[in-house]
């Protein structure tokens, strides 16, 4: 990944002015700063300002100037803004979903001592930080906070991992205390981790390893149970000065950390399993760098100086234009935005495995995501921003795919049928079948839902040119099977999958009812037919009449009306 200077979203002072924080908000569409005159500056995702709030002491009689701002989030539905101060307070702020809204504080957590760092991992859940060296949690439903875990040593890092399902303290004696709220099945240890040579500011939690820096300016990547994978001493390099900050990318496979003047870049190489140096970014009379943000959508950073400057990095490992209708960006080896030029809309695939995305494709009328990793496979709807990632082998690029259905993608490959549902992260199920067209394939999944019916999802297919089966998909199991004299050439579920229609290459159409297994021949003669789109009325076509089955329950009474040839 390399870092691109975009702009300059705050001019430098000529003096001292840190900025003490920053955050980009969960959607991507804020992003705040606070500056040392406590002031929170609100810009939207490209770098307009467009909004500020002053904050508020703990107690008015010490005055607007008795404390500073060290820690800042915002809520998961980036509406909130969580303010940690020194004057021993945490303040909630409902900013709103659009500027100019009113700034109305919601929560506020007293404190026994200051503020030092913050994080709002998940909803109502902020972790933070004191002097005291505890790291306590405050839950703004239940206006209460409470101890995580305690150390003797002040807070000077908090981090999380890129779920939000764990956090990472760094103190002022060296030591890194991990704590999970859920492990996800990792197994591994919580409580001190390892104890670094010294106070580790510049902390990140990456996907493979935890990265640490401070004064000694050396920098240390340590594995998940705490041992020395990687050093890089910088300690001998006059132009080098101590690490102060750290950001870990939204995908876990980079990690930037700030310095005197420089911004220093690794890359996490999945082949090889090691960090590797990108070319620094250094840029003259920028001074200490005081923070680091990274929009969640990892195409942006943005770092904080000393000075009070705030400076913009386009952030990408790679870029290409896409039939000249859409950009992708690749963010990390993990991750790809995908932009259409015409809207602006942006999708960003990210394989959640830390995989290697491969080639992207957009196919389906270019609606549709399909990319590969080595173990998994990537598919997406642009329309509804419903991304999956299913377990796949690679099959030397052999799919075939079909987009017909709104809901689900199917793949062939070699034989089988697999249903993906877009949104999920399972497969709905696998066939055995040779027949890919998919006017021989019907799939219904939870459209026009019945009361009493929470899912509702079925499949039809050939078995052979003869054979009908028809599978329930939640179940996994076969709940009919239709065996015909003649070839069937069209056949399609009703959208609550209790009625299937087909046709014969003898043009005969049958009603088969999947409750009582009775099947009924309706129709000679049939050259189109099509159930009429949110009813069970079916609408046929038999030489030069049109046929309208008002209540397929009766199929005897229908309504017939004779079609003029022109």
């Amino acid at each position: 990944m390399q870092l691109k200077h975009l702009r300059t979203l705050l001019s430098p002072q000529d003096g001292a002015a840190k900025v003490t924080c920053m955050a980009w908000s969960q959607n991507n569409a804020k992003f705040a700063v606070c500056t040392v005159d406590r002031v929170v500056l609100l810009y939207d995702e490209h770098g307009e300002r467009r909004d500020k709030f002053s904050t508020k002491p703990a107690d008015m009689k010490y005055g607007r100037k008795s404390y500073m701002v060290k820690g800042m989030a915002f809520s998961p539905d980036s509406t909130k803004i969580a303010i940690g101060q020194t004057d021993n307070i945490i303040y909630v702020y409902k900013i709103g979903e659009d500027w100019g809204d009113k700034k109305v504080i919601c929560n506020k957590f007293i404190q026994t001592s200051a503020v030092t760092c913050l994080q709002w991992p998940a909803e109502y859940i902020i972790v933070f930080g004191l002097a005291e060296g505890k790291v306590r949690l405050a839950n703004t439903k239940t206006n209460k906070s409470s101890t995580i875990y305690g150390t003797e040593s002040y807070v000077v890092a908090l981090t999380t991992n890129c779920s939000g399902k764990g956090i990472l303290s760094g103190h002022a004696d060296g030591t890194i205390v991990r704590y999970f709220f859920d492990d996800e099945g990792s197994g591994e240890s919580q409580g001190k981790l390892v104890n670094h040579p010294c106070p580790p500011y510049a902390l990140a939690w990456a996907t493979n390893s935890i990265v640490a820096a401070g004064c000694d300016r050396r920098i240390v990547a340590y594995g998940k149970e705490g041992h020395v994978l990687q050093t890089f001493d910088y300690s001998r390099d006059p132009q080098e000065r101590e690490f102060t900050t750290a950001a870990a990318s939204p995908g876990g496979q980079s990690v930037v950390l700030g310095s005197y003047d420089r911004l220093r870049v690794f890359n996490w190489s999945p082949r090889r399993s090691i960090w590797e140096e990108a070319k620094p970014k250094e840029i003259a009379n920028l001074y200490t760098v005081t923070a680091l943000a990274w929009k969640r959508d990892g195409s942006r950073l943005c770092a904080g100086t000393l000075c009070g400057g705030v400076e913009q990095f386009d952030c990408c490992l790679r870029r290409s234009i896409y039939k000249n209708k859409f950009e992708l960006t690749y963010v990390g080896p993990s991750q790809v935005i995908v932009k259409n030029l015409s809207s602006g809309t942006r999708v960003v695939l990210k394989s959640h495995y830390g995989y290697e995305v491969e080639e992207v494709k957009i196919l389906g009328k270019e609606r549709y995501l399909v990319a590969h990793t080595s173990d998994t496979l990537l598919l997406g709807d642009l329309n509804t921003n419903r991304l999956s990632e299913i377990a796949w082998q690679g099959s030397g690029g052999n799919e075939k795919y079909f987009f017909e259905n709104e809901n689900v993608c199917m793949i062939f490959n070699a034989g089988e049928l697999t249903l993906v549902e877009y949104g999920s992260n399972d497969s709905l199920g696998s066939v055995r079948t040779e027949f890919m067209n998919p006017h021989l394939i019907s799939v219904r999944i939870n459209e026009r839902c019945q009361r009493g019916m929470e899912d509702n999802k079925k499949l039809a297919y050939l078995v052979d040119i003869k054979t009908i089966a028809i599978v329930d998909l939640i179940g996994g199991y076969n709940i009919g099977t239709i065996s015909h004299e003649s070839r069937v050439d069209w056949l399609e579920l009703n959208e609550t999958g209790h009625k299937l229609l087909f046709r014969d290459r003898k043009l005969r159409l049958h009603l088969y009812d999947i409750e009582s297994c009775s099947k009924t021949m309706i129709l000679n003669f049939c050259s189109y037919v099509q159930w009429v789109p949110g009813s069970d009325v079916l609408v046929a076509q038999n030489r030069n009449s049109l046929c309208v089955w008002y209540n397929i329950e009766a199929p005897e009474r229908v309504t017939m009306s004779s079609i003029r040839v022109c």
